[in-house]
């Protein structure tokens, strides 16, 4: 069994008929209920975490095992030869087959652009977006695909990244991608014009 050198607290092997998995974040246990909402240092976590965890309902397990040979087949490219301009940037995650798991756009902008100067600016880049399939997400989808992009930063030798989040999942996963809060940030802003008659005054 590929998990028969985990124990559990007791010291008991786990079942052999189960997929048994080591814990080293709350992510790793299903029981840890408070991970996807509120990042606790560990002394303030409600529970201890177990040295391991399984799942004992079948559609489950059938799922996790789903996901982890999407996570062994999937492969990340660059995507070159669709129309696009050399500056807007495309990597796409797909299965053997074709199958699309996920995709990352960005485009780079020159900063002389904003300055209005005359600098010798180095080239930046904006992310775009990163999205995963539903059914194909949180496998480690987006992080390959972010670190492709940064591969290919650092190999057209492009130090700088800039996004905007609009809800706490997008800018958790970005952070543990290594983005960081900028110190300007950015406001939301919107122009709404109406579309019918104005109403009336009472």
């Amino acid at each position: 069994m590929p998990h028969d050198d985990l124990r559990d607290t007791a010291g008991r092997r786990y079942p052999a008929h189960l997929d048994v998995w080591p814990v080293r974040e709350p992510k790793d246990w299903p029981g840890a209920w408070w991970a996807d909402w509120y990042n606790l240092p560990p002394p303030l976590w409600p529970l201890r975490l177990p040295p391991a965890a399984y799942e004992r309902n079948r559609g489950y397990r059938d799922r996790r095992r789903a996901a982890e040979r999407v996570r062994r087949d999937a492969t990340v490219r660059w995507v070159i030869g669709d129309g696009r301009p050399s500056t807007a940037w495309r990597f796409v995650a797909e299965l053997p087959d074709g199958t699309l798991l996920g995709e990352l756009r960005a485009h780079e902008r020159d900063p002389q652009l904003i300055y209005g100067d005359d600098l010798d600016w180095p080239r930046e880049l904006v992310l775009d977006g990163v999205l995963v399939a539903a059914g194909h997400r949180r496998i480690g989808i987006g992080g390959r695909l972010v670190a492709a992009m940064a591969q290919r930063m650092e190999d057209m030798g492009i130090g700088l990244v800039h996004t905007v989040v609009e809800d706490q999942f997008s800018s958790s996963f970005l952070a543990s991608c290594g983005f960081r809060v900028a110190a300007g940030r950015p406001l939301a802003m919107s122009l709404r014009r109406p579309v019918g008659p104005a109403p009336r005054p009472p």
